[in-house]
């Protein structure tokens, strides 16, 4: 039977009494992403389903699928889990002091959109726009900065919104490797400081039942096996599909829910549904 898990349902807290109920989305809101872009952490705490972003950090997310694939990331332990911040892991030393045998990672904090990059706005705040690119969450220049710039693009970057991943580093900004960590709550004071690449669509609450600690101690949470969905044999391979964040659904939930909150909206507070089977 077909499952329904509604990421906002997840990511935030019930909506307001105020809040209109919005109306089912059809078929045709519906987008399948693609198999190359979703990685499926299997962890003793259930399925995660993540969808990574390439255009926002191409590097990040090209390290990501090479580890899985490589099985580097099968066993590993959530080391360090913050109640009210993120879950990180990655660390073939699982101690939050070991990397992977490839080389370190330049900083992606930020990208250059242009017209045909596909973020939906929002809200425009400040001479900002913020709003999603897919899944995720994103902040930028306001488009009409494009006309002063040399490229016509603007600069954007993801925003560290509930289920947001990002890629540990140290002090040095081009020294992410290997570790990564999933946000259990909104910290977008994170935003252009650590290289966001993608989000949870589902298992957000897996994620928050990992037990908590900096370190975590003798931690046993763990991902037992991360592989690409695009890897999986077709027999057992799940089925996901997500709401076309351009489509116009979406944009009617989010004119819905930016009159709900008024003056306190967020990107973090939309509905994003997911379908996963």
């Amino acid at each position: 039977m077909r499952s329904m898990i509604l990421l906002a349902a997840l990511l935030t807290a019930a909506a307001p009494a105020a809040m209109a109920r919005p109306k089912p989305p059809a078929a045709a809101d519906w987008r399948t992403p693609d198999p190359e872009s979703i990685l499926v952490i299997d962890t003793n705490k259930g399925r995660v389903i993540v969808e990574l972003i390439p255009e926002v950090a191409p590097g990040h997310v090209e390290r990501l699928k090479v580890l899985a694939r490589k099985g580097a990331y099968d066993g590993r332990t959530f080391f360090r889990v913050i109640d009210r911040f993120m879950a990180q892991t990655g660390d073939p030393s699982d101690t939050g002091e070991g990397a992977s045998d490839l080389p370190n990672l330049k900083a992606e904090f930020t990208f250059r959109r242009d017209a045909t990059t596909g973020v939906v706005v929002a809200a425009s705040p400040w001479g900002t726009e913020e709003g999603f690119l897919r899944s995720l969450p994103v902040v930028g220049q306001a488009w009409s900065w494009s006309d002063m710039t040399q490229d016509h693009k603007v600069a954007t970057w993801g925003s560290y919104c509930p289920g947001v991943v990002g890629m540990a580093r140290d002090d040095n900004p081009d020294s992410a490797n290997s570790q990564f960590f999933l946000m259990r709550q909104p910290y977008q004071s994170l935003d252009k400081r650590y290289t966001a690449f993608g989000r949870v669509i589902s298992g957000l609450d897996a994620i928050r039942a990992i037990k908590t600690g900096e370190p975590v101690a003798a931690p046993q949470d763990r991902m037992d096996r991360v592989r690409v969905l695009a890897d999986i044999p077709a027999a057992e391979r799940p089925t996901v599909r997500v709401i076309d964040s351009a489509g116009p659904w979406f944009k009617a939930e989010i004119a819905r829910v930016r009159k709900a909150k008024g003056a306190d909206f967020s990107l973090c507070d939309v509905n994003i549904p997911v379908e996963v089977n």
